[in-house]
């Protein structure tokens, strides 16, 4: 009975946080990330900063921080018009995706996503994001809706009571 009574609240609790499956990435790794991309700069490997300034834009997209979302936005949005590779072009896209999921710009993460899912349509991770932009445009609505259903039945209870007074 209590696990049940637990999974219930837990249940409640996910649907309340947004609890989704994309991890999350704190600043001890994008400042470990900064460094090897200025380290990177130093050197002559193209490579190796193309490498270092992916993992740098992995790592502020995941970020809790809106701030730092958007410079990882910012940063995926510019060196996607730089020509690169079909597999490293379609990695921009879907961390873009997760960019804006985690902004809370839902239409146009979809957008991304939609077309992660056009160059590869088996592709788990977008699958996955795909799911959880649904979920939580579903979630939205419902929560939408049930604020304004108690708004409307606020209004409707004050009428009602001042029609009552009159009486």
């Amino acid at each position: 009975m209590e696990a049940k009574i637990r999974e219930v609240f837990e249940s409640v609790g996910s649907f309340f946080s947004g609890g989704d499956h994309i991890p999350w990435c704190d600043r001890d790794i994008i400042n470990g990330c900064e460094r090897e991309v200025a380290e990177a700069a130093e050197g002559d490997s193209e490579e190796l900063k193309r490498d270092s300034i992916m993992r740098l834009s992995w790592a502020l997209v995941h970020s809790k921080q809106s701030e730092d979302v958007q410079r990882g936005i910012a940063m995926l949005e510019a060196s996607i018009a730089n020509s690169s590779p079909p597999l490293l072009e379609r990695e921009k896209i879907y961390l873009l995706a997760v960019g804006y999921y985690r902004s809370g710009e839902y239409s146009r993460s979809r957008q991304l996503v939609d077309q992660c899912v056009e160059i590869a349509p088996d592709w788990r991770q977008a699958l996955d994001l795909k799911k959880t932009l649904e979920d939580r445009v579903a979630k939205d609505g419902v929560i939408g809706i049930g604020i304004t259903a108690t708004a409307v039945g606020l209004i409707a209870g004050g009428i009602a009571a001042a029609l009552a007074r009159k009486k």
